[in-house]
């Protein structure tokens, strides 16, 4: 009977960091949104409240590994346990680094509202680009809230589409800088967002392979995603 209360008593704390590492979750996607949409609206308002938001990232960080340190202090957690609380750390950790990039891509909408962007800039391509980061961020959450392993490896197959767009976005801001040196100050503001957005993908995909550590215990880092199905689904 001990055993299970002190069961019961594990299960419930991990169960709060999850919903808490979820609630960050939101949170960045929130920031994406916003970034974005200051982005498309050249609005300083909102570029200020991404901004704003940045504190209580950070310290939703801090707070979450302050328990998974409890946790690991008062538990002592098996081995299966302990790889799962230190996938959630390092989950933690990119979603705090996802924050950033939105935070990035907000101050440097600031720089393009007050130095004038010309219209010939394509800043409404990078939205296909966000729409593909910003749907592996959220497919990542939503498969670590379920441990689906299956999924997290779709995720690693859709990255490669977001590191697409911004290979093709960049060759065009090359092309209008070419064309049109006064473009130059504006097009490296508008590449600076889109090398945030693909590090947004990168980060998901990074929570991704998290999931699979969790679920299968194997360290798929660095290795195709062929090998992956083939090898430790």
């Amino acid at each position: 009977m001990p055993d299970k209360h002190l069961s019961t008593q594990f299960d419930s704390q991990l169960n709060n960091v999850s919903m808490r590492v979820m609630e960050l979750g939101g949170l960045v996607e929130s920031q994406i949104r916003q970034a974005v949409y200051a982005l498309s609206e050249f609005s300083v308002e909102v570029a200020d409240q991404v901004i704003a938001a940045e504190p209580r990232v950070n310290m939703m960080e801090v707070e979450i590994d302050r328990e998974l340190a409890s946790i690991i202090g008062r538990r002592q957690p098996t081995a299966v346990d302990l790889r799962l609380l230190l996938a959630i750390s390092k989950t933690t950790a990119n979603l705090e680094r996802v924050g950033d990039e939105a935070e990035r891509i907000a101050r440097m909408v600031k720089s393009i509202i007050a130095n004038g962007m010309p219209r010939a800039l394509p800043s409404s391509d990078l939205r296909t680009a966000t729409e593909l980061a910003s749907g592996l961020l959220r497919k990542a959450l939503d498969a670590f809230a379920r441990l689906d392993a299956v999924a997290a490896v779709e995720i690693l197959r859709e990255d490669g589409q977001v590191d697409a767009e911004f290979d093709g976005f960049v060759r065009k801001l090359i092309t209008y800088m070419m064309e049109d040196p006064r473009t130059i100050s504006s097009s490296l503001d508008l590449l600076f967002i889109a090398k945030a957005i693909e590090r947004i993908g990168d980060h998901a995909k990074n929570i991704a392979e998290f999931i699979i550590f969790i679920v299968k215990g194997a360290d798929v880092r660095h290795t195709s995603v062929d090998y992956i199905e083939s090898n430790v689904l």
